[in-house]
């Protein structure tokens, strides 16, 4: 591969640090649109749920990218990594623009297909045609970001990003506190910001990585299935994984009148964000080099790497978690003076602390099957104890035993717990040594 391979901390900070402004960004947007109203707040929260649901199409490609192209470079084969960035642009940017197409024209019939609440319907509207019209910028960025990641260059995606939402929040002041131009005026920032993300990651991708000079080329056919083998897996169980936090936020909307329990999941998802972000960040940065490892056919070290990252994943979920948990009362009183809802917050972040640890485990496990090519197994493993312990447990937990929000917590961490296992088992058992993407010499000449 170009240069020499970073170390798991070299490609951690960098992801952690980005999914942290990423999650910080949609908390400023939120802080400086409430100055216009609440209902533009919720009306552009509704928006961007669906536009997320859209984008989840085009995971397909970006997910699936980047374990082909980190297994190619492992192997010392970077011309067909390029040829893998350059057929996932090409994908991403034909369904892009279709949904940005969609999503404009048909703005007015998706929001009443979904109910949208009337005194949020003119907001929601507007910012869905402006950022739903440009989410061909979302199915871009991906694609860059994922290409850079693959060669090691962590820092310039979170560089990218930094850009974009530091330009976004000064867009954001000029257009609603000197324009006064309300939620348009931020739906325009918006897609100001991600044209510069998206700019960035092309010039940097374009200026440090040379994999287009080298010569090797598969048949475009054989790339894209091995693309989609390991990308339209990993998108249904994101999909899924929607669905059925879709279905939680049902039974903890019926579970009071007053709307405490799913408020109190709200604030708990907020203080458990930041262990979130560095789980997510370390499966990331593990998959990378599980990518790596295996195209070069180190399985032991892919072995060693990948549970050296599940216990380092496991020790800082614990410890966050363990604070956020202790000092509960004292971190409550920046949202609410309501003492039951911080009562209550403060058992939900105890029960906190094994579904972190859980998922941080089902995260590196789960991450680093993918990107060995065992894609199949985590989506189908997720598909049975979503449903049967998140989904279910809320159910039996909350509503029929009457644990309320406490139940869902439960269900929730035993889906995690559940899955983690399973997956620490289907890793052991090494199966995915044999799932690589990388056939013994199989080069082929330029196609």
């Amino acid at each position: 591969m170009e240069g020499e391979r970073k170390t798991l901390v070299q490609l951690f900070v960098p992801i952690c640090l980005e999914t942290l402004c990423l999650m910080l960004a949609g908390m400023v947007d939120t802080l400086m649109l409430s100055s216009v109203n609440d209902e533009a707040v919720g009306a552009v929260g509704t928006a961007n749920t669906y536009i997320g649901m859209f984008i989840i199409m085009c995971s397909v490609i970006s997910s699936g990218m980047i374990a082909v192209m980190t297994q190619y470079i492992g192997a010392n084969r970077i011309g067909i990594a390029y040829q893998a960035r350059q057929l996932g642009f090409a994908f991403n940017f034909v369904i892009g623009i279709i949904l940005s197409l969609f999503l404009f024209v048909f703005s007015d019939s998706v929001l009443e297909m979904i109910g949208v609440a009337p005194l949020l319907m003119d907001y929601a509207k507007t910012y869905l045609q402006i950022v739903g019209g440009c989410c061909f910028l979302n199915a871009l960025i991906p694609i860059f970001s994922s290409y850079l990641r693959a060669f090691g260059h962590t820092k310039w995606p979170l560089a990218a990003t930094l850009c974009a939402n530091v330009l976004n929040i000064l867009l954001n002041a000029v257009f609603l506190f000197q324009l006064r131009m309300g939620v348009r005026g931020v739906a325009i920032a918006t897609v100001i910001s991600r044209f510069v993300n998206l700019g960035v990651v092309i010039a940097a991708s374009h200026f440090l990585i040379h994999a287009k000079e080298q010569p090797e080329r598969l048949p475009n056919l054989q790339v894209l299935k091995q693309i989609v083998k390991i990308g339209l897996p990993s998108a249904l169980e994101t999909m899924l994984y929607n669905v059925a936090m879709t279905l939680i936020i049902r039974f903890l909307n019926q579970m009071d009148q007053n709307g405490m329990n799913v408020t109190a999941r709200s604030y708990a998802s907020q203080i458990t964000n930041f262990s979130y972000s560095a789980g997510a960040a370390l499966a990331q940065a593990n998959a990378i080099m599980t990518g790596w490892r295996i195209g070069a056919k180190e399985y032991r070290e892919c072995d060693r790497g990948t549970k050296r990252a599940a216990v380092i994943g496991i020790l800082i979920a614990a410890v966050l978690e363990t604070i956020f948990a202790l000092c509960s009362g004292l971190i409550m009183q920046l949202f609410s003076d309501n003492p039951e809802m911080i009562a209550l917050v403060g058992r939900l972040l105890f029960i906190d602390i094994a579904l972190e640890i859980g998922r941080v485990s089902n995260l590196v496990f789960g991450q680093a099957l993918k990107t060995s090519g065992d894609a199949i197994f985590p989506t189908v493993i997720a598909a049975i104890f979503m449903y049967l312990c998140a989904v279910g447990g809320t159910y039996f937990f909350g509503i029929r035993l009457g644990l309320l929000v406490t139940g869902a917590y439960i269900g929730m961490a035993m889906d995690e717990c559940v899955r983690a296992i399973l997956m620490f088992l289907r890793w052991q058992s090494g199966k995915w040594k044999s799932k690589g993407l990388v056939a013994e010499n199989s080069k082929a000449g330029a196609v």
